[in-house]
């Protein structure tokens, strides 16, 4: 087993294909399938199900692609450590949705214009599912809202970067409130469970006498355009809003103020994200 074999297995079980993976790999696909049945053999299970063309993960093969992605990124996370001055190689970043849509754009060109050398990946989701995936080494680091209620973990190390004003969205027509009690819409427009965000909103709106129904949806657009039908309450950063070149008419009610905060594991050494956290700290300062 070595890390050609891992690389080239991870990419065949992204790709879901030799085709794709031989493509993304710059091999020719003979080289792609002798490679995985060799760590097949090697390791005496069958890590896929050959499906025509389609390449599907077996429950070993699920199982074995964690360790995989574990070692591949251990060996990158070793290149750093022994290259401590030079930002290079390749960064994976994890964003909340709203962070990577208002905050990142201008301080990622201004890194990479600095560091051409370091190859950023960056993903979107929802603060908790981050988490997880920085902690199963998939992510080198995340930005991301601070489940509230969930203590701190002496394994990951976090900086606050930006802070957030955290709104209320109701339709336009919404009378002024006061408290939870005076919310009138009866659903609220959220992310997945693991949003912060969401979970901040379910707290505050805790003491309404009869609980909100939940209206998942998958961008701020959605859920904006669901509040100014007059048929949902939402909650969303002020950063986001601030995009929108036309706002849509809202009756904007503020909660709280919430810091994203650019989370690694403890000891993690890296040039490139090194670099990044300061891109990312003078941004704070200017803005």
């Amino acid at each position: 087993m070595d890390f050609v074999a891992l690389e080239i297995f991870c990419a065949v079980a992204a790709e879901g294909s030799v085709t794709r993976a031989a493509e993304r790999l710059q091999r020719v696909q003979s080289n792609v399938t002798t490679r995985v049945r060799q760590l097949e053999d090697e390791l005496g299970s069958a890590l896929f199900l050959r499906e025509n063309k389609r390449m599907a993960l077996t429950p070993e093969g699920q199982i074995f692609l964690g360790y995989a992605q574990r070692l591949l990124a251990l060996a990158e996370e070793a290149r750093q450590a022994l290259q401590p001055t030079q930002p290079q190689g390749r960064l994976r970043l994890g964003a909340m949705e709203s962070t990577a849509a208002s905050r990142l754009p201008g301080p990622l060109a201004r890194f990479h214009g600095q560091w051409p050398a370091v190859a950023l990946e960056l993903s979107t989701g929802a603060s908790q599912d981050l988490l997880d995936r920085l902690r199963a080494h998939t992510l080198d680091a995340v930005l991301i809202a601070w489940p509230p209620g969930q203590p701190s973990d002496p394994a990951l190390d976090a900086v606050p970067v930006f802070c957030e004003e955290l709104l209320l969205a109701l339709p336009a027509d919404h009378p002024p409130i006061t408290g939870s009690q005076d919310v009138q819409p009866r659903t609220l427009a959220v992310f997945e469970s693991g949003c912060t965000y969401r979970r901040i909103a379910q707290q505050w709106l805790a003491g309404r006498a009869q609980p909100l129904q939940l209206l998942e949806l998958g961008s701020y657009h959605a859920i904006l355009a669901c509040v100014a039908a007059g048929n949902c309450a939402g909650v969303v950063p002020r950063s986001v809003l601030d995009l929108a070149r036309t706002p849509p008419a809202l009756h904007l009610h503020p909660l709280q103020s919430v810091d994203t905060l650019l989370v690694r594991r403890s000891g993690y050494r890296s040039a490139a994200l090194d670099a990044l956290q300061q891109t990312l700290l003078v941004n704070k300062v200017s803005i």
